[in-house]
């Protein structure tokens, strides 16, 4: 048997759950590095996923706290799509992925992990970048390190 070893993980797996809301909370403070924030919006914000499908996973969500899109108000609505839009250019100029997953996922029985703030997912796909390991071992291997991708994508938005 082979082992692929994640020590990193173990740091998420021993660490408390924090209270409150992440997607709230980390654009309070002023540590976009730490944060993995990479472009702050009037409305809504750009931040790497702490735990992403592939490199470039991007989450784009308002300030505001709200559980779902038909909540936003236009001007939320317009910056969040447009912002969408600005992480595909910048991520093909970037990674040059073949291809992209976009959405959401509302409520805890569709997968969302931060189930009452509504925000979005970009992820970069790759040919063949999905292989056997996730279906057979329950694990995704991600080739960069989370600092390395947001050095790649910093002032690019």
């Amino acid at each position: 048997m082979k082992y692929l070893w994640a020590p990193w993980r173990i740091e998420y797996i021993k660490a408390e759950k924090p209270e409150g809301c992440i997607l709230c909370d980390k654009p309070k403070e002023d540590k976009d590095f730490q944060n993995y924030i990479l472009y702050r919006g009037k409305k809504n914000f750009i931040m790497l996923n702490s735990y992403p499908y592939n490199p470039g996973h991007l989450l784009i969500a308002p300030y505001r706290h709200t559980g779902s899109p038909e909540e936003l108000t236009d001007s939320e609505r317009n910056e969040h799509y447009a912002l969408v839009s600005r992480s595909i250019v910048v991520l093909k100029e970037v990674f040059k992925p073949a291809g992209f997953n976009i959405g959401a996922n509302l409520g805890k029985v569709a997968g969302a992990g931060i189930d009452d703030h509504f925000h979005s997912h970009i992820v970069p796909r790759w040919q063949g970048d999905n292989n056997y390991i996730p279906i057979l071992a329950d694990v995704r291997v991600v080739p960069q390190a989370l600092e390395d991708t947001y050095k790649d994508l910093a002032g690019k938005f």
